[in-house]
């Protein structure tokens, strides 16, 4: 049952995030079930057994009330990497989260701030290139200029990255940017 996490949907029936992949455990499923606060929309074969109680473990259940998405994300390490699509914005180099920095665009030693117009996703190679100095003087250009996303475009990119287990059950309401199995 560790194993059974339930996909949780806004009232809309969309996720309420992409990446991560908004998932919550069986426990907190069964809790919100209980409390009446969601719909189970699909289910696991698990059943879940109390002295006087019986329930299938949901495997993709949706609010009753809709959560509103805040407009402005949080200013993060990881969320700079997906607004980058994980892509060093030097030298176009996709590669794992553990790989990547993050790059002042105007070091900060010369006035350059930590906001998302200023902070670009780097290789470790590209980052130690460019060191102190400003662009012009580094030999690199930018793939593209940064700036704030919007929530909504956080999850687009999220999108692009699926994560390694896809129930079955939750493919009808999950839409990557995979190609679809052929029959």
């Amino acid at each position: 049952m560790n194993y059974s996490p339930t996909l949780v949907l806004n009232s809309d029936f969309r996720p309420l995030s992409y990446f991560p992949l908004s998932l919550w455990s069986w426990q907190e499923t069964i809790k919100a079930v209980f409390l009446d606060r969601v719909n189970i929309l699909s289910e696991y074969e698990d059943v879940i057994h109390s002295p006087s109680f019986e329930i299938k473990l949901p495997s993709v259940i949706s609010l009753k009330d809709y959560v509103h998405q805040t407009r402005d994300p949080a200013f993060t390490r990881f969320n700079v990497f997906l607004r980058d699509s994980f892509t060093c914005q030097y030298c176009n180099l996709k590669l794992p989260t553990q790989q990547l920095t993050f790059d002042h665009v105007l070091p900060r030693s010369l006035g350059g701030r930590t906001t998302w117009s200023n902070v670009v996703t780097a290789c470790q190679k590209c980052n130690f290139r460019k060191g102190n100095k400003i662009l012009r003087s580094s030999g690199l250009s930018l793939k593209n200029l940064p700036s704030q996303p919007s929530t909504w475009q956080l999850q687009e990119n999220g999108r692009g990255f699926p994560p390694n287990f896809l129930h079955q059950s939750w493919r009808d309401y999950l839409y990557w940017d995979t190609e679809l199995e052929k029959d």
